[in-house]
């Protein structure tokens, strides 16, 4: 089992369940898969990331595959996706809370474990970005689309946010549950503040209209 404070693992596995669901209902949007396709994009959404993050760092197994937990509630959450997405929708202010939990607990979990494996500050800022956002990357790749992490509203600066408050505090020696806890409310509160303010990453200026270039 995981070795991360009891505090912090329940947010990771708060936010497991809700990266399920909310993986799953997008696929649901989006494209019309039987179960095994819903579900299965919700898993890879919820552990993706962080698979690929152990991959890397050569922790093999990934803890997904070592903690059932992890599994077994990111099934969950892409089973309820697919039986209930109708209701589900009226609880889209709550999936959001829940998955911004999710994304903030990745991104330090995933930096803090880059660096105990001994990763620099760079390696460690972009692993604990990819556990973030991984899943996600992959879920949309899968449907044939432009991942939502590059096309949408604040999401991997909040991420990068957390993941560099994390870096720094272990370069620091600072590095315990509060200074966690400190990383996870920063990217919660950039991630709920954009979705409610509708903040978004800057964007190069628009290309001149072919009428304009010919004037």
């Amino acid at each position: 089992m995981s070795t991360v404070p009891p505090l912090l693992l329940a947010l990771d596995l708060a936010g497991t369940f809700a990266f399920g669901l909310n993986g799953a209902l997008t696929a649901v949007r989006a494209t019309r898969l039987d179960v095994v396709g819903v579900v299965g994009l919700g898993m890879i959404t919820a552990l993706g990331g962080g698979v690929i993050r152990d991959v890397i760092l050569g922790a093999v197994p990934p803890a997904t595959f070592v903690d059932w937990r992890y599994f077994a509630l990111a099934a969950l959450g892409g089973l309820l996706a697919f039986g209930f997405s109708r209701f589900l929708y009226r609880l889209e202010l709550s999936i959001t809370i829940m998955d911004a939990i999710g994304l903030s607990t990745f991104a330090v979990i995933g930096a803090s474990k880059a660096l105990a494996y001994g990763m620099g500050v760079g390696p460690a800022l972009l692993l604990g970005v990819v556990t973030g956002v991984g899943g996600g990357t992959m879920r949309d790749v899968l449907i044939g689309r432009i991942p939502s992490v590059l096309r949408s509203d604040l999401y991997a600066i909040p991420a990068f946010v957390a993941a560099a408050i994390t870096v720094a505090a272990v370069h620091l020696d600072l590095y315990d549950l509060p200074a966690a806890l400190l990383a996870v409310a920063a990217c919660f509160t950039i991630r709920m503040l954009g979705v409610h303010l509708e903040w978004h990453a800057p964007r190069p200026p628009r290309p001149p209209m072919a009428d304009d270039a010919d004037a």
